[in-house]
């Protein structure tokens, strides 16, 4: 269904602008590679989102404790859900317990549902390709620098079935998301063990027998 559409909703599905049931905020810190702590509060980017949950690339930045005190309006909590402002705009990820008080960059939008048993569902759906259509229609800017306001999201018209169908359709999905990032790990750690293997019999050495 594109998300434009107010004909055929099924019984019991209501259509709501996204800010009238979360509230949306613009992002935090700016951060130059020189001012980053080796310590400190991880700082999200949007390349961190993947499969719809945080996965932090290598090099992830992080914020003093002293800076981060800055900023705590841009503490995350657990079912927020991140969304990318800018680049490939719409690209969405649940904030799970693991990533409570970190911070987010200036390049993504915190959404935060005033229920937070919508989260899974609400994180599906900003997912949704139709829904990556209707944002990047009208994100603004040039070619590679396109991004999207806080009154964007806030005006993306979201299809809500009754909670139950919610939560089921939300855990339904974050199931498959599970398994799709559990194949990405073995593939990614058989990569590795093939590269080292490789090197190795290319080398005119043999690997330890187990």
């Amino acid at each position: 269904m594109n998300a434009d559409s107010r004909d055929g909703i099924p019984d019991g599905w209501q259509p709501a602008p996204l800010g009238d049931i979360c509230d949306i905020q613009a992002g935090g810190p700016a951060l130059r590679r020189s001012e980053g702590a080796p310590d400190g509060v991880p700082l999200v980017r949007p390349a961190d989102l993947r499969h719809r949950r945080i996965s932090p690339e290598p090099g992830m930045p992080h914020v003093s404790p002293e800076r981060s005190r800055d900023f705590r309006r841009h503490r995350l909590v657990a079912d927020d859900i991140l969304v990318s402002r800018t680049g490939t705009v719409g690209r969405a990820a649940l904030v799970t317990a693991h990533e409570q008080d970190w911070l987010y960059n200036s390049h993504l939008l915190r959404v935060r549902p005033y229920d937070p048993a919508q989260s899974l569902y609400l994180v599906a759906y900003l997912a949704r390709r139709a829904t990556a259509d209707w944002l990047e229609s009208r994100a603004v800017g040039t070619t590679g620098m396109r991004s999207i306001t806080v009154r964007t999201l806030s005006d993306l018209p979201v299809l809500l079935p009754p909670v139950e169908q919610q939560r089921d359709i939300g855990a339904a999905l974050a199931a498959i998301d599970e398994k799709i990032r559990a194949h990405e790990d073995i593939v990614r750690t058989t990569g590795a063990l093939r590269d080292t293997l490789s090197d190795l019999l290319m080398s005119g050495q043999r690997p330890p027998r187990p």
